[in-house]
């Protein structure tokens, strides 16, 4: 008996994690593949459109060399799940050997005790009872007869348990042969991933050489994008500042009527007490609306799950200082980040809030502010908008449409997140 309780834990410690603990980990890099998927199939198209203009751009170069680190992070998304498949094939393996252990030693245990009970099958009646009458007292002699009653239904549910963990073992045979065929698959796809990167590169060393004999015309490109792109920042930043302001002259004024109304019951409470009188009157207690609340605090325990606010698109430049990929030596600078897309996607607010701005960018289109509490976000680049200063709008209400920029023929969203005058790098706060 003690035997088979142990047989059915090492069974259960074998498969549980199996089943469990590698589907997780399993399941997020299999959505991880197919996001980047996604996305290099909409580069692609992105790159042939910008083919057929056959204007050799410094965003065709951009968007180019954004395809070789998604197709680099996609075979290394695949050799994690070789690595993951590997490991699960090795404990398949692992659970298939115990289990053939196991149940020889189980079928080898279950035909010595039916021999035995065969060898006493003529007697075993006459045994049973002499076996149960030698008792003490009547409690040894019920427990006996329990006793035996229970090894005779042992002997049945092991032959049973017999039967259903072979059945088991088939299943893990079967789980093992898919498993296999799985880590063909992924092989073949690393290996098909890895030609096209080496192709990618060609293309892109070709398309650098191309760049690099209109350096000096496209430095000048890049001076007059990045002095349009200073004067967008400056200007964002004022109507930022400008904003700042506003609420604190709002939040001063809330402030000078409470302590006005505080003054008022105190003269109402100390005429009360000169008149022996108890006010009936409620204490006033400053509370935020339930809205301001929401946006106050559920904008920054949302961090890494705020919706992106474009439906499709990629990251095309990132926050911060860089180096511009193309010409070696000019630094570009982001207090957001650039999602581009090939198409005029819709462009959505990213929480609730309240739109506080919107204003022409210096850069073409208009631009968009909405404050969540402490917090602002920023959307430029726009080409229509939906809404007007003042309005309350909800997390992924549509608030406009992205602009194209005919020069490099592509549709590109500069979106901000901002704590006070302070920027924050919106890839931390976005879902993955």
């Amino acid at each position: 008996m003690q035997y088979f309780i142990k047989y059915l834990f090492v069974v259960a410690s074998l498969i549980l994690p199996l089943s469990f603990f590698s589907q997780n980990s399993k399941s997020h890099l299999e959505k991880k593949k197919k996001k980047l998927e996604q996305e290099i199939a909409l580069i692609n198209s992105m790159l042939k459109e910008t083919s057929v203009n056959k204007k050799l751009s410094i965003s065709q170069i951009i968007i180019l060399q954004q395809k070789l680190k998604m197709r680099e992070e996609l075979i290394q998304t695949i050799q994690s799940e070789l690595t993951k498949i590997n490991e699960e094939i090795y404990q398949t393996i692992q659970t298939i050997n115990q289990l053939q252990s196991e149940l020889v030693k189980l079928k080898s245990e279950y035909a010595r005790m039916l021999r035995h009970a065969q060898r006493q099958q003529s007697t075993k009646g006459i045994e049973d009872l002499i076996f149960i009458f030698s008792a003490n007292d009547f409690y040894q002699a019920y427990q006996r007869f329990k006793y035996i009653q229970q090894y005779s239904k042992f002997i049945e549910k092991q032959g049973k348990e017999i039967i259903k963990n072979q059945k088991q073992l088939q299943e893990q045979l079967s789980l093992l042969q898919q498993q296999l065929q799985e880590k063909q698959q992924l092989l073949n796809q690393e290996e098909q991933e890895k030609q096209l990167l080496a192709e990618e590169k060609h293309q892109e060393e070709q398309e650098l050489q191309q760049i690099q004999k209109k350096e000096k015309e496209l430095r000048a490109e890049l001076e007059k994008k990045k002095k349009q792109a200073q004067e967008l920042q400056l200007a964002i930043k004022k109507l930022i500042e400008e904003e700042i302001k506003r609420k604190k002259e709002e939040a001063e004024k809330l402030a000078k009527m409470k302590a006005e109304k505080e003054k008022e019951k105190l003269a109402v409470k100390e005429k009360s007490k000169k008149n022996t009188e108890k006010s009936s009157e409620k204490p006033m207690v400053p509370v935020l609306s339930k809205e301001a609340e929401l946006i106050g605090n559920n904008f920054e325990l949302n961090k890494g799950k705020l919706p992106w606010p474009v439906p499709t698109g990629f990251i095309c430049a990132n926050y911060g200082e860089y180096e511009h990929p193309a010409i070696k030596g000019f630094v570009m600078f982001n207090n957001g980040i650039e999602l581009c897309s090939n198409q005029a996607v819709k462009v959505q607010s990213v929480f609730n809030g309240e739109v506080t701005g919107i204003a022409l960018s210096p850069m073409g289109g208009k631009l968009v502010i909405i404050r969540h509490g402490e917090y602002l976000t920023v959307y430029s680049n726009l080409q229509d908008v939906y809404v007007k200063q003042g309005d309350k709008v909800n997390a992924k209400q549509i608030i406009g449409t992205v602009m194209k920029n005919e020069d490099e023929n592509k549709y590109s969203l500069n979106f901000q997140i901002w704590k006070g005058q302070q920027t924050l790098d919106p890839k931390f706060w976005l879902i993955n």
